[in-house]
């Protein structure tokens, strides 16, 4: 039972101890299952052999047995002729083969107990080695998972990063200032602008105003103001007169 005993231990590896020190831990379970149902055919080529030998020994035991009896037919044969000596002859050769029948039997016995014991543990490795695939299965898938939660959790990790924040944020302050010095430069612009459109409209503004000035004209031409250069008193009299009467 050692044999079993041995595969029992290996069955009975921590598998998460595995998955620590492996590089590749699906990997080494794959191999550990391997191993296993190596240890599984050879569980069962001994399971063969003990069952042969409780055959051979079941047959052993007959043949021994199928002896004893012959020789006792022999030995009364011999009583049958007189010949009591061969009898005693035949007799002894009964008695060993009936004591090596006894224990034939016996070892029979023994080895048949052996093989049904034998049998069971190898149904349990069987079903050991299947909940063993099974576990695999669920340890490879927890593997997977962790190696994403890690993953997820260094793409955190840098997320989270200070400096990684300060460079965006430093990047912000200088696209801030780019703008503030863009609308800077297009509000000088438009100032500028604004000069020159006010100088033209003033232009416009005083080209439309010239029949005022036409009509200003015409009134100090009226007035004599505008032939001799100088207005006459008497006409300005003559105005402040007519004003005041």
């Amino acid at each position: 039972m050692n044999f079993f005993q041995r595969i029992s231990n290996l069955l009975k590896a921590n598998f998460n101890d595995l998955i620590s020190r492996a590089e590749d831990p699906e990997k080494v379970l794959n191999q550990a299952i391997d191993d296993m149902k190596k240890q599984l055919h050879e569980a069962k080529s001994r399971v063969a052999i003990a069952i042969a030998d409780e055959k051979r020994l079941l047959q052993q035991t007959k043949a021994q047995q199928a002896s004893t009896d012959e020789w006792e037919k022999k030995a009364m044969a011999a009583v049958r002729a007189s010949r009591d000596d061969l009898a005693v002859q035949a007799l002894a050769k009964k008695k060993e083969c009936e004591a090596a029948a006894l224990q034939f039997e016996q070892q029979h016995g023994e080895q048949l107990a052996a093989v049904d014991e034998l049998k069971r543990a190898l149904t349990g490795l069987t079903a050991k080695i299947d909940e063993a695939g099974r576990k695999r299965a669920v340890l490879v898938a927890r593997v997977k998972r962790a190696e994403a939660q890690k993953a997820i959790a260094e793409t955190l990790s840098v997320a989270g990063d200070r400096s990684a924040f300060s460079t965006f944020e430093r990047m912000s302050e200088k696209v801030d200032r780019i703008e503030a010095e863009a609308g800077a430069s297009l509000e000088v612009a438009a100032m500028g602008s604004g000069t020159h459109d006010d100088q033209l409209a003033e232009k416009i503004r005083q080209l439309e105003a010239h029949p005022v000035d036409d009509e200003l004209a015409a009134l100090k031409e009226k007035m004599g103001l505008l032939s001799g250069g100088a207005p006459a008193r008497g006409a300005l009299g003559a105005g402040s007169t007519d004003r005041e009467g």
